[in-house]
């Protein structure tokens, strides 16, 4: 019953209905803001699958850093003290 159900001429008459509901001025529109969503959502399910990957495997621009300990930023402020004039 149900075999060949969408043939060529239904997305001609699809499109030539939609052509005329929305008319020639807002379909660039219509177009544009398809478009947007399928970015946003092509970003949004890229961001879901970088955040169920392990920390090491996130693909960055910068390396993975490890904290400094508070030993670390004294012995840097030390080491920045300009040296006592004599």
């Amino acid at each position: 019953m149900l075999r060949n159900a969408l043939e060529p001429w239904h997305l001609l008459v699809v499109v030539a209905a939609i052509a005329l509901l929305f008319g020639s001025r807002k379909l660039p529109e219509l177009a544009r803001g398809l478009g947007r969503s399928v970015r946003i959502l092509k970003a949004e399910t890229r961001a879901l699958h970088q955040d169920d990957l392990r920390p090491d495997e996130v693909p960055g621009p910068f390396p993975a850093v490890e904290p400094a300990g508070v030993a670390d930023v004294t012995e840097a402020a030390e080491a920045a003290k300009p040296a006592p004039a004599a």
